[in-house]
């Protein structure tokens, strides 16, 4: 007969709450991973928190700001290895499904588009970043802590992503 040892109440813990799970969800499929993925993510994002927990590592200082940089690499790393016309295709089913919050009528379905059309155009760092400042709500020092860059280089890139977004949404708009 096995002996059953008692279970460690922390180990058996989710490792994010409701909320944090949330964030990651949402800068997943602002990343462009597809709706039947986002559940992949969050589940890699759990397991890298408990890898580190299992190597003894410290807990992040902010769960929730390392879960939602963790999430946007997710997505990085998805959006790199798929061709721009499947990620459009994903984006149209995501944006067309029920539950997608767009309420106000057709104007807000395409532009919904139109800002995700415009988000894929974006290079991968200007992308990242503007999705953790503006869909994470990481603030730009929070956004270098988490990515291990300057501050200067965050402001620059959300600037420029900015700008880029823009500048496509001023040409979607006139065509």
């Amino acid at each position: 007969m096995p002996i059953r040892r008692p279970r460690d109440a922390e180990a058996d813990a989710d490792p994010l709450d409701a909320a944090q799970a949330d964030r990651v969800r949402a800068v997943l499929a602002l990343g462009g991973v597809p709706q039947d993925d986002l559940q992949d993510g969050l589940q890699q994002v759990r397991l890298r928190l408990l890898e580190r927990r299992a190597r003894g590592e410290d807990p992040p200082r902010d769960v929730g700001a390392w879960a939602t940089v963790v999430a946007s690499n997710l997505a990085v790393d998805w959006h790199r290895s798929k061709h721009r016309q499947e990620r459009v295709s994903e984006r149209l089913t995501l944006l067309s499904a029920p539950d997608a919050q767009i309420h106000d009528g057709p104007e807000s379905g395409l532009l919904a588009l139109a800002v995700a059309e415009g988000l894929d155009a974006l290079p991968a760092a200007q992308r990242q970043v503007l999705i953790l400042r503006h869909y994470a709500d990481l603030s730009v020092p929070q956004i270098a802590e988490q990515l291990g860059i300057p501050l200067g280089t965050v402001k620059s890139r959300l600037y420029a992503a900015a700008k880029l977004l823009r500048e496509r949404l001023r040409v979607e708009e006139a065509v």
